[in-house]
């Protein structure tokens, strides 16, 4: 029996991704408390630039990590593209983004580790745990199949799209450092994580064939 070379790109790539999940979980868990070194500077570090303004910012700036922001916008783009003839593409963002959430969501309630506790906390949280963020999983899936979907549709205007993107995801993933709901390596593994769950499953549903359906 020959295995695809999809299927085998795509396992390594989650494989690739659980990796990540777990070895931030087994270094958070073999660090003291469970907070890591570099996590209590950063924190401490974001803090120390509080002002008001920055404030309203980045309380406006983290929704673009929200699923009540990016699965509607999604679902939208999904529509579109389908009607359009792309239909992979379309159920290739949907997927992509929902799984990115189910994947990040089921690890924190499997690794259960608190949220910070060293200033304020500036924004309400749905969980009371923090590792991976959910927030930095969701943005990166979003931002990633977004780039997936430019290059065979458009691949004359990604060059614009990818700083665009790397941009809006490092906003997200500082707010919710700034906002003190999130330590680094959660923010950084929800990141990684959500880049290889998306680049496995574009190895499924983005195969090399015509990208609109016939």
């Amino acid at each position: 029996m020959i295995v695809p070379r999809s299927a085998i790109q795509a396992a390594l790539w989650w494989s690739a991704a659980l990796g990540t999940l777990a070895g931030g979980a087994a270094w958070i868990r073999a660090a003291e408390s469970g907070r890591l070194p570099f996590d209590h500077e950063a924190l401490i570090l974001a803090n120390a630039w509080r002002s008001p303004w920055l404030d309203g910012v980045f309380l406006s700036l983290t929704w673009l990590g929200s699923l009540w922001i990016l699965l509607p916008l999604v679902l939208a783009a999904g529509t579109l593209l389908w009607h359009r003839g792309y239909r992979r593409e379309a159920r290739f963002i949907v997927v992509a983004l929902v799984g990115a959430t189910l994947l990040a969501r089921l690890v924190k309630d499997l690794t259960l580790r608190p949220r910070p506790d060293l200033f304020a906390v500036l924004t309400p949280v749905g969980s009371e745990f923090s590792f991976p963020s959910a927030h930095a999983a969701q943005v990166t899936a979003l931002a990633a199949a977004l780039w997936l979907v430019a290059v065979r549709l458009t691949p004359q205007r990604r060059q614009w799209l990818i700083p665009l993107l790397l941009v809006m995801v490092a906003l997200v993933d500082f707010s919710r450092l700034y906002l003190q709901v999130h330590y680094p390596s959660d923010v950084l593994t929800g990141t990684i994580a959500a880049a290889c769950w998306v680049l496995g499953l574009s190895s499924l549903l983005l195969r090399d064939e015509p990208a609109a359906d016939t």
